[in-house]
C-alpha cells in the first residue's frame, strides 16, 4: 500500500487547505500516530472490499467483514470498537449519536469521490466533541481541487459482483463555480449465502469562490441500499457439517420459490452540508459547516415462535438447509382465526440530525497559533418494530402497547416497541501551538454537554407523565498536551499525554429499554500517553511509538446468538480495561520502480475487573436473565492483538504496476459471551489460530484514443487461506462461535478518464 514516505514534511503540505474543515489535527508537527492514504491507493486496491478494509495494513487497525453482508464491516483501532473511533467526513462526525456505531453501508460509494483518508491513532486533538478513544478517521472528499473532466468505470468480480459509475467535474470555472457529481450502482449475490445486495450511491459538490477571501461549498451524498445479512456466528463444527463451509448462513430461506432474507438491512441516509471558508486576514481564518442528515430504514428479523428458524428445525428442508417459509405459511393458515404465531419484522431507526461546526484560527505571534471553535448537534431518533410479513396469516396479536392491548396487528403496523430518543450536544474546544526552531509544543482542551431524552409510546399510557423524560445531562471534557523535537534534519521524537471524560451512551442512561433512568450512569474516563520516534530520508522513513490507554467506567452492549437462532444482548456498565502496545511502520524506496512498505503492531488489551448483576435481553427488548460476568484479566476480544504487514509495489514497465500485500494476524481472542462468564474460575478467552493472507493487484494504464484508461485486477486472499476473523468465546475451539474470513475473491475493473 502506498503512503506518503515523509510524514513530517509532506503530510501537511496538502492536508491543511480550504477543502477540509476541522482536520483531525492542525499541528504542522508530528505529535500523533498519523497515516494518510491517497485516492490512488483506494482506486487500485479497494475493489470489492468494504471501504474501511483499505486500512487493514495500518498498524493498530483491525478490520473484518463481520457477518459478510454488504457494508457490514467492523473497524477497530488499538482494540477499541467503532463506537469509540471517531469517523468524520470532511470534518463532520458520522458516528451514531445514540450509540456511537458507524454503519459503513450508509456510506457505500464514498470511495469513488474520496481525495484522501487521514488516520490518527490515539486520543486525538479536541476539534469536535466525538468519542475518539481509539483514534480518528477523517475522509476528505473532492471539491474545488477536482480537475475539469470526468471518468466512467465498471468493475466485475466473484459471486455476481457488478459496479458501474461515473464522475464529472467542471473544475474551477471562470465564474468561480466548481461542480463535481458522481453516481454508482452496485449489486451482487454476496460471497455468503443469502446476502444479495443492491445499492445506489450519489455525490454532489458545488463550490464557489467569492473573491480572494471567501469560499462556499455545498455537498450532498448518500447511498440507498438493501442487503441480506448473516447475524449469527456458528460453531466451527456447524460450518463443516453444512456442506457450504465458510459461506454457510442460517438467516435466509425460500417462499413461493423466491429467496427471502430473514435477516437483512435497508437504509438511506443522505447528508447535506454547507461549508464557508473565510480568510479574515493573513493571520486569521474562520471555517464553518452547517449540516443535516436524514436516515430512514432498519434491519429485518423474526418474531413470534422463533424456534422455527433454529438450525435443525423441521421447517428446514433438512438439517442446516435454508428455511422453508412455505411450511410456516401453512402453519399460520391452519391457525385460522387465531392469527399468525410466527412472522417477519423490521427494527426501524429513522432519524433527523442537525449540526454546526465552526473553527477560528489565529496567529498570535510568529511562533504561537491559537485555535478555537464550537460543535453543536441535535438528534432525534424514532425507534420501532414494523411488522413486514405475516407469513400467510391475517394478523398477529400484539399486547406490548399499553395504549392498545391485544392489538390485531397487520403488515405495516408498529409492534413490540416504539420510542423516540433525543440527543443534544453543545461543545467548545481550544488549542494553542508553539513552534520555534526544532521544538514544537501544543495544549488542547474541550468541554461539552450531552443531554439525552426519551419518549416511550408503548410502555406507558398516553396520560402517564412518565412516558417522556427530562434531558439527562452529562458534562465531559478533554485535556491534552504534546511536544515534538527535531533531533536532526532526519529524526524527531514526540510525546503526548491526555485525559478525557466522555458521556455514556444512551443505553447506559436509560435501562431496560424503558424510561428507567440509571442513577449510576457516569462519564467514561480515559487516560492516554504516547511516546514516539521518527526517521525520514529520500529512500527510507520509519515511525516507532509506544502507548498506554486506561479506560474506566465504560458502557458496552454485547450481542450474542441463541441456539434457536434468535439474537440477544447484555447492557454492561462499569467495564475497565487497559490498552497498551508498540507500533512500527516504514517505507523503503531503494529504486524508483520499487516501493516497500511494512508495519508491526504488538498490543496487550486486557479487562481489569469483574461485573456483577448484568441484565440480559432478547431481541425484542425483553429482559430474560441477569448474570455475573467474571472477566478480570480476560483479553479484550474481536481484534488481533498482534499484526504485521509487508507490501511491495513494482513498476514492471511504463504504466504497469504489480503489487503484493501480506498481512499476518495473531493473538485474536474471542469476545466474551455474557452468559458464559458466570464462573470465577473461567479460563482465558479462546484464542483463534494465527493466519497469513496475501492480496495481489495489477494495474495497467494505456491511451484509448484521446482518453486515459486503466485496467485494474485484484485477488484477495490469493491462497484461499481458511481463517477465523471474528469470534465469541466459548472456552475452546469446539464451543466458540465464529465468523470465518472470506476465501479467495477477485475483481477486474476498467476506468476511462476524460
Amino acid at each position: 500500500m502506498k503512503r506518503d514516505s515523509d510524514l513530517l514534511n509532506n503530510y501537511f503540505n496538502d492536508l491543511f487547505d480550504n477543502s477540509t474543515l476541522l482536520n483531525i489535527d492542525t499541528l504542522k508537527i508530528i505529535i500523533e500516530s498519523l497515516y494518510k492514504i491517497n485516492n490512488e491507493t483506494i482506486e487500485n486496491e479497494l475493489g470489492s472490499q468494504e471501504f474501511p478494509e483499505i486500512l487493514k495494513t495500518t498498524p493498530g487497525v483491525y478490520v473484518t467483514k463481520n457477518g459478510g453482508g454488504y457494508g457490514d464491516a467492523d473497524l477497530r483501532v488499538r482494540g477499541f470498537s467503532s463506537e469509540n473511533v471517531a469517523v468524520l467526513i470532511n470534518g463532520v462526525p458520522i458516528n451514531d449519536m445514540e450509540n456511537g456505531v458507524v454503519y459503513w453501508s450508509n456510506w457505500a460509494g464514498l470511495a469513488d469521490v474520496t481525495r484522501s483518508m487521514q488516520v490518527q491513532r490515539g486520543l486525538g486533538a479536541s476539534k469536535v466533541a466525538v468519542p475518539s478513544v481509539g483514534g480518528t478517521v477523517n475522509i476528505v472528499t473532492k471539491t474545488t481541487d477536482a480537475e475539469e473532466g470526468g471518468s466512467v468505470m465498471m468493475t466485475t468480480g466473484n459471486d455476481g459482483y457488478q459496479k458501474y459509475g461515473a464522475t464529472l467535474s467542471t473544475g474551477l470555472m471562470d465564474n468561480g463555480f466548481a461542480v463535481t457529481v458522481s453516481g454508482t450502482k452496485t449489486s451482487g449475490d454476496g460471497y455468503i449465502d443469502g446476502t444479495q445486495f443492491d445499492g445506489f450511491s450519489y455525490f454532489l459538490n458545488i463550490a464557489r469562490d467569492l473573491g480572494e477571501n471567501h469560499q462556499l461549498s455545498f455537498t450532498a451524498f448518500g447511498a440507498g441500499q438493501r442487503h441480506g445479512q448473516r447475524q449469527n456466528r456458528q460453531l466451527i463444527e456447524t460450518y463443516k457439517r453444512s456442506g457450504r463451509d465458510l459461506r454457510f448462513n442460517q438467516d435466509w430461506g425460500y417462499k413461493d420459490g423466491q429467496i427471502v432474507n430473514i435477516e437483512d438491512n435497508f437504509y438511506h441516509k443522505p447528508q447535506l452540508s454547507l461549508n464557508h471558508y473565510w480568510t479574515i486576514s493573513d493571520k486569521m481564518s474562520l471555517s464553518t459547516a452547517v449540516y443535516a442528515s436524514f436516515g430512514s430504514g432498519g434491519g429485518g428479523g423474526t418474531g413470534g415462535e422463533t424456534s422455527k428458524f433454529s438450525l435443525d428445525s423441521e421447517y428446514r428442508d433438512g438439517p442446516l438447509q435454508p428455511v422453508n417459509l412455505d411450511k410456516i405459511v401453512a402453519d399460520n393458515l391452519d391457525n385460522g382465526a387465531a392469527g399468525s404465531d410466527t412472522y417477519l419484522r423490521a427494527s426501524r431507526n429513522n432519524h433527523k440530525w442537525y449540526g454546526v461546526l465552526s473553527q477560528l484560527t489565529a496567529d498570535v505571534t510568529e511562533d504561537i497559533e491559537v485555535i478555537g471553535g464550537l460543535d453543536f448537534r441535535y438528534y432525534k431518533g424514532d425507534h420501532f418494530t414494523e411488522l413486514t410479513d405475516l407469513l400467510g396469516g391475517d394478523y398477529y396479536i400484539d399486547d406490548s402497547n399499553e395504549n392498545n392491548p391485544n392489538n390485531l396487528a397487520r403488515v405495516g403496523d408498529i409492534i413490540s416497541y416504539h420510542d423516540e430518543g433525543f440527543v443534544l450536544r453543545e461543545g467548545l474546544f481550544a488549542q494553542a501551538e508553539y513552534s520555534k526552531n526544532d521544538l514544537s509544543l501544543f495544549l488542547a482542551g474541550s468541554v461539552s454537554n450531552t443531554g439525552y431524552k426519551r419518549k416511550d409510546y408503548f410502555s406507558y399510557l398516553d396520560t402517564d407523565p412518565d412516558r417522556e423524560t427530562d434531558y439527562q445531562n452529562f458534562v465531559d471534557f478533554t485535556v491534552k498536551g504534546g511536544a515534538n523535537y527535531n533531533l536532526t534534519d532526519n529524526q524527531n521524537v514526540f510525546f503526548n499525554i491526555g485525559y478525557l471524560e466522555k458521556a455514556p451512551f444512551n443505553d447506559a442512561v436509560f435501562l431496560n429499554f424503558r424510561n428507567d433512568i440509571n442513577p449510576d450512569a457516569v462519564n467514561e474516563k480515559v487516560f492516554s500517553a504516547e511516546l514516539g520516534y521518527g526517521y525520514r530520508s529520500s529512500i527510507f522513513s520509519a515511525n516507532l511509538n509506544v502507548y498506554r490507554t486506561e479506560w474506566n467506567d465504560q458502557s458496552e452492549v454485547i450481542g450474542f446468538s441463541n441456539p434457536d437462532g434468535s439474537s440477544g444482548s447484555a447492557n454492561i456498565l462499569g467495564l475497565n480495561s487497559v490498552h497498551q502496545g508498540v507500533e512500527l511502520d516504514f517505507t523503503l524506496r531503494p529504486v524508483d520502480a520499487l516501493t516497500i512498505t511494512g508495519m508491526l503492531s504488538l498490543q496487550d488489551n486486557t479487562y481489569q475487573e469483574n461485573i456483577i448483576n448484568v441484565p440480559v435481553f432478547d431481541d425484542q427488548q425483553n429482559q430474560i436473565d441477569e448474570v455475573d460476568i467474571y472477566i478480570e484479566d480476560l483479553k479484550v476480544g474481536n481484534a488481533a492483538q498482534t499484526t504485521a504487514a509487508l507490501g511491495f509495489d513494482y513498476l514492471v514497465f511504463d504504466r504497469t504496476n504489480i503489487g503484493v500485500n501480506y498481512l499476518y494476524g495473531n493473538n485474536f481472542y474471542g469476545d466474551f459471551d455474557p452468559r458464559g462468564r458466570g464462573d470465577m474460575n473461567s479460563p482465558q478467552a479462546w484464542k483463534a489460530p494465527a493466519y497469513n493472507l496475501f492480496d495481489l493487484n495489477i494495474r495497467h494504464g494505456f491511451d484509448l484514443g484521446p482518453f486515459d484508461a486503466t485496467i485494474t485486477g485484484n485477488v484477495y486472499n490469493f491462497f484461499n487461506t481458511e481463517y477465523i476473523a471474528d469470534a465469541t468465546d466459548g472456552g475452546s475451539a469446539f464451543n466458540s462461535r465464529v465468523f470465518y474470513g472470506f476465501g479467495r475473491t477477485f475483481t477486474v475493473g476498467a476506468k476511462i478518464n476524460f
